[in-house]
């Protein structure tokens, strides 16, 4: 097993447009604002020498103002973060890892319950594997449906005929089932996603990084092997205001 010396990223420069109440990492969640919960988690480990904060770049000095003196206390540097997409707020933070890193985690700011067993679980895989993420298996069935929704006055015409016309208010859209995903095999990813630091610099360094979800869908682009070890259904991602509340009786528990 060898050492590891792990500088983490949180991608904290989303600008939340599906949260649509406010500053998403100043929620509180269990008594401490979301963003310190997630640094929190990392802070108490060993093995994690560097911590990273990605911020919006466009308001980066209020940020600072906000949470340079916590973040700080642990240890937590700030840079700015990209405009568009998350792989420019992950590429710009990992030229500011340590280069003796051995490794770096990349973790969702909005995770707030992430647990300890969890990092731990990430941790010690990452010993022996150079790529390995947490992944929840999927139990709900998932279908596959059209791009298009269903033309509103396809979808109203046998109402029409039996209520007269209707409301715009009380009109409902859908989209068209076009197969169901078999979800033997599946998982849904999670955070912290840990590779080894040469092998991620790598990653980050192809041409083409356009539409990257996640960190591990690049290193997958190289042909390097990307290990799932068991995630945790309550490290949820805040989204929306459900999950907020989702998380709070988490951890309220």
């Amino acid at each position: 097993m060898s050492d590891l010396r792990v500088g983490v990223i949180l991608p904290a420069a989303g600008r939340s447009t599906r949260f649509g109440l406010g500053d998403k990492v100043s929620m509180d969640v269990g008594g401490r604002p979301m963003l310190l919960r997630a640094v929190e988690v990392f802070a108490r480990r060993p093995e994690v020498s560097a911590i990273v904060v990605a911020a919006p770049p466009d308001t980066i000095d209020a940020f600072r103002d906000r949470w340079g003196a916590q973040l700080g206390f642990h240890g937590a540097r700030i840079v700015p973060g990209g405009t568009v997409e998350r792989w420019e707020t992950v590429r710009n933070a990992l030229a500011a890892i340590p280069d003796d890193c051995t490794h770096v985690a990349v973790h969702d700011a909005a995770r707030p319950a992430t647990s300890e067993e969890l990092v731990a679980r990430v941790f010690d895989a990452a010993r022996v594997h150079d790529a390995v993420i947490p992944g929840d298996p999927v139990t709900q069935t998932l279908k596959c449906v059209s791009e298009e929704s269903v033309d509103a006055e396809e979808a109203d015409a046998v109402a029409d005929l039996i209520l007269g016309e209707i409301s715009d208010s009380t009109k409902i859209r859908g989209r068209r089932v076009v197969g169901t995903v078999p979800r033997e095999r599946l998982v849904a990813v999670q955070t912290p996603q840990v590779f080894r630091a040469d092998l991620l610099r790598r990653a980050y360094a192809q041409g083409d990084l356009a539409g990257a979800t996640d960190d591990a869908m690049l290193v997958e682009r190289l042909g390097a092997e990307v290990i799932v070890v068991d995630g945790d259904p309550r490290n949820i991602k805040v989204t929306t205001p459900a999950d907020l509340e989702l998380v709070r009786a988490i951890l309220r528990r």
